[in-house]
């Protein structure tokens, strides 16, 4: 505060964990519009009348959720064909349908090419011009557009990087464009996996590798081992907090595709459980397993519906561990919850 500067020396290690922050288009006259980012949406302290969110990814699909059921009529703009446009299509699919039954306005295929704000009188709104030539009309504006690196200000430019880049690791955690092994990037800012738990697995990783190498050890580089952040790549949990909840981890069928990886796609309703009836007599929902046909172990796993984020673990735990599926039919569920799905899903393979 009193403008005195202080150096530190690492002997070891130093981490870079700045983070991320949201990253908002080029438009013209975007900052007039002072619009909302990630931070706004969740500290906000009043409903607005009207939400416009621009983005059909996570962010932008809880805010909308979270908004409208606060009393916002939501204009939901995806530049995509559906939401959610990295998990399963059947996830997506359900979310716009509640949104929609909730009375949100849900609109694919459109992009923002111009915002302005109008102030006559008592009227302060945004208007929004979109790219099939519409112009509609909001309190507030949310973008969830993308995420950038909290790293612009740090001196990377003193170690021959750039400032405000991403930091490329490798499973180390190690920062591969920087010699020495001694630089590290744990969290958003290396943009391996932009969740906050992953961001812990990194810290626990990038830590035993800190100390194996004080040590003078050469840090274990094989999957799954102390320091290697495997999960990073192979078993990503992440939970959509929408209505109904979306939860996955692994790969989704398209991703298995591009991967040249043969899976086994598995479903289930989630609403023909005992378990299910008894959480909501309405549940709707929808569960997918990848069964890896030459491993015969799960690689990836999605679930949609009502409280599906408390089956997230197990199957984290099926695909981490590489348990085989054989093994997973002496896993008993208990009746009747919803984990029964994993022994509907293991039914469901058998008479296929």
């Amino acid at each position: 505060p009193d403008g005195a500067t202080v150096r530190l020396r690492a002997r070891h290690a130093v981490a870079v964990c700045t983070g991320s922050r949201a990253a908002l288009p080029e438009l013209p006259g975007l900052e007039d519009v002072r619009p909302w980012t990630s931070r706004e949406a969740t500290t906000a302290g009043a409903a607005p009348r009207r939400l416009a969110v621009v983005g059909a990814g996570v962010v932008g699909v809880e805010m909308a959720t979270a908004w409208q059921a606060l009393g916002s009529h939501v204009t939901l703009l995806a530049r995509e064909g559906g939401l959610l446009p990295r998990m399963e299509p059947f996830a997506g699919e359900l979310v716009a349908e509640r949104l929609r039954e909730a009375g949100a306005d849900v609109r694919f295929g459109v992009s923002v090419t111009a915002v302005r704000r109008l102030r006559d009188g008592q009227a302060d709104e945004v208007r929004i011009t979109l790219s099939d030539g519409d112009e509609i009309a909001a309190d507030e504006i949310l973008f969830a557009t993308g995420r950038a690196p909290r790293s612009a200000d740090i001196g990377l430019e003193t170690v021959g990087l750039g400032p405000g880049e991403w930091l490329t690791t490798d499973d180390s955690l190690t920062v591969t464009a920087v010699p020495g092994d001694w630089l590290y990037a744990v969290g958003d800012v290396n943009r391996r996996a932009l969740f906050t738990h992953q961001g812990k697995y990194q810290a626990r990783i990038a830590g035993a590798v800190i100390v194996a190498r004080s040590r003078g050890e050469r840090p274990a580089t094989g999957r799954w081992s102390p320091h290697s952040a495997t999960a990073d790549g192979e078993a990503v949990p992440g939970v959509v907090f929408t209505d109904p909840e979306i939860a996955t981890v692994g790969l989704t069928a398209a991703e298995a595709e591009r991967a040249g990886r043969d899976v086994e796609i598995v479903d289930y309703e989630l609403g023909n459980l005992a378990g299910a009836v008894q959480y909501r007599p309405d549940y709707r929902g929808r569960a997918r397993v990848l069964i890896d046909r030459e491993r015969e172990v799960v690689v990836g796993a999605t679930f949609a519906g009502p409280g599906v984020g408390e089956l997230l673990y197990s199957a984290t735990m099926a695909i981490a561990g590489e348990v085989p599926v054989e093994r997973l039919w002496h896993a008993v569920p208990a009746f009747p919850t919803i984990s029964e799905v994993w022994l509907r899903l293991l039914e469901t393979r058998r008479d296929a």
